[in-house]
């Protein structure tokens, strides 16, 4: 068989793809397809004039009804339809039996339920909409919806009776914690404060939480039983002492008996709180005394409590856990158990000497022969300052700088320095600073920014030059850049200059900037000369600036004419002129 061809349409030319002078929106087509449109075709509207055509008419519906069921028995929603329409027709017997048929075909789906007692409702068929109710929460009892509206039909015609049976039947499923406290609401309505109460004791029996004994409690302040509200504070902590969420169930209490005013007993239950804690972190520590998380928790525990004895005992006994490899990553939350102490010494305690004392342990600790911490350096030294004992201060970061080097250290103590203005020092922790990092751009920057602003000239220049001189620099465009401004801004253009000519050896990317630079003219306008023509008419103003070549710093004088096209507006000008003389 030969293969069937399959014949592509062609694609199709466009000649002149020249934009249209009329250009169509998007909205004008709409708005144009929205006027055209035809009219909806609706079926007539059918008059019934006599009990013939009504029957043949309520026939033809039932018929088409009957047909869609037939096709689709499963949709519910077709159903719903048929019953709704018979029950238009007034005819509620037959609207109840394709209720009852369409319950035969789901009974499970909740809707129906409630749709078919709904109907019953709205008709005031009470009895058969009591009947509807009753046999939907027997078959589907876990629906709250149904008892919900079960119940609330009840309420509605008074029969507070009959809505307590029902609430009672719903109980014996014991439902989650929102039926039963709807059942409290529900008596409280009527003021049945004992029934309450009662509903609440099976209440927290069917659920045991220490939100439902709360709520209990609660309900009993409110009705001014404190002696019942304590009792049943007290019950509760018999029972859930060793629940998860019982610190909520012991701050409830404590709070209950301060608006009680009963001092003692407060105190009484936060001790009972932070001994129940405090032995948790206490089996917690033992079964992993490296997770310093959790000696965060049970020190910032101790500290609510404000006993300086036990914070400090707590305090030793975290740091006491040094981390059993010399690696830093090992030792980076070990670290803040030190900081935290210190800081605790410092604010709280206000025991300086322990503080000091906190920090040069924490010092000859770590191994700084294999890496160290610029922040104990620097929170060291800041507390010296704050002791206004400066030559500590310097002690310690002349110790830092000498065993563990690090940029923070060195740019902390320069800052130091020159906040004091120890302009002497500041050179010479530069030249430490440079000797350990002799490839630091930043560095060198700041040395020379520094002369500069003692002006130093010489000195910067310098330091720029023993800089670019250095084998190996980290950032070295930032250098070359700083130094070039530096010339620029001395007005050192000969400098500049071959500073640029220095780096085009090493680079050539510079060059556009070389050029660039050297056609960069300063120019300044000295005085302006108004032209005449031969008819004595004025044609413009002539302006003279001086031009400094940068290459050979010579000056010449170029000049600048205004445009032609406002030739026009000065002739007028001048002639507007002209005449006002002759006029005076």
């Amino acid at each position: 068989m030969a293969a069937t061809q399959v014949k592509l349409l062609r694609r199709t030319r466009v000649n002149n793809k020249t934009p249209a002078l009329i250009q169509v929106t998007a909205e004008q087509i709409l708005r144009e397809v929205r006027e055209r449109q035809e009219a909806e075709i609706r079926p007539p509207k059918q008059k019934i004039t006599d009990s013939t055509e009504l029957a043949d008419y309520r026939l033809r519906k039932r018929k088409e009804f009957e047909d869609l069921i037939r096709r689709m028995r499963w949709n519910i929603s077709v159903w719903i339809k048929y019953a709704q329409w018979e029950e238009s027709q007034k005819d509620f017997s037959r609207a109840r039996s394709v209720w009852e048929r369409a319950l035969e075909v789901d009974y499970r789906n909740h809707t129906l339920w409630l749709k078919y007692a709904e109907v019953e409702m709205k008709n005031k068929f009470i009895n058969h909409a009591r009947n509807v109710w009753d046999r939907a929460v027997t078959l589907l009892p876990r629906v709250d919806q149904l008892w919900y509206k079960y119940i609330h039909m009840e309420e509605m015609i008074s029969n507070v009776a009959g809505a307590r049976q029902i609430f009672e039947r719903w109980m014996n499923w014991l439902p989650d914690q929102q039926g039963w406290l709807s059942y409290i609401k529900f008596e409280l309505r009527y003021n049945e404060v004992d029934r309450a109460r009662q509903i609440y004791e099976r209440f927290v029996q069917c659920h045991p939480k220490v939100s439902a004994w709360i709520r209990y409690a609660k309900f009993e302040i409110k009705s001014g039983e404190n002696g019942r509200s304590r009792n049943v504070y007290e019950r509760a902590l018999e029972k859930l002492a060793d629940d998860e969420e019982a610190e909520q169930l012991f701050v409830a209490f404590a709070e209950f008996e301060e608006r009680c005013k009963e001092m003692e007993r407060p105190r009484c239950i936060e001790d009972a709180i932070v001994g129940k804690r405090r032995f948790q972190y206490e089996d917690e520590v033992k079964k992993n005394p490296m997770n310093y998380d959790t000696w965060f928790d049970y020190i910032r525990l101790e500290e609510s409590v404000k006993n300086k004895d036990r914070i400090r005992e707590v305090y030793e006994r975290a740091i006491a856990n040094v981390p059993p490899a010399e690696e830093k990553r090992y030792w980076q939350r070990y670290i803040y158990l030190w900081i935290n102490y210190a800081f605790y010494e410092e604010l709280d305690a206000e025991d300086m000497e322990r503080t000091r004392h906190v920090y040069q342990e924490c010092l000859k600790l770590i191994p700084h022969n294999k890496f160290s911490f610029a922040k104990i350096w620097l929170f060291a030294a800041q507390f010296e300052i704050r002791q206004l004992n400066l030559n500590g201060a310097r002690q310690i970061l002349g110790n830092a700088i000498g065993k563990a080097p690090k940029d923070k250290i060195f740019k902390k103590y320069i800052e130091i320095e020159l906040q004091l203005c120890n302009f002497d020092r500041c050179r010479k922790l530069y030249e430490k600073y440079l000797e350990w990092s002799p490839e630091n751009c930043y560095a060198w920057s700041k040395y020379a920014e520094l002369e500069r602003s003692l002006a130093e000239t010489d000195r910067a220049r310098s330091i720029f030059e023993l800089a670019i001189a250095q084998p190996a620099l980290d950032m070295p465009e930032l250098l070359w850049k700083a130094y070039i401004e530096f010339e620029k801004s001395e007005g050192e253009y000969e400098r500049t200059r071959a500073l640029f000519e220095r780096l085009l050896d090493r680079t050539k990317h510079l060059k556009a900037k070389f050029d660039s630079f050297c056609t960069k003219i300063p120019k300044e306008l000295k005085r302006r000369r108004q032209m005449v023509s031969d008819n004595g008419l004025a044609t413009g103003f002539l302006w003279f600036s001086v031009v400094t070549d940068a290459k050979t710093l010579d000056n010449r004088y170029e000049e600048h004419l205004f445009p032609e096209e406002n030739l026009k507006i000065l002739e007028s000008a001048y002639i507007w002129k002209k005449k006002q003389k002759i006029c005076s």
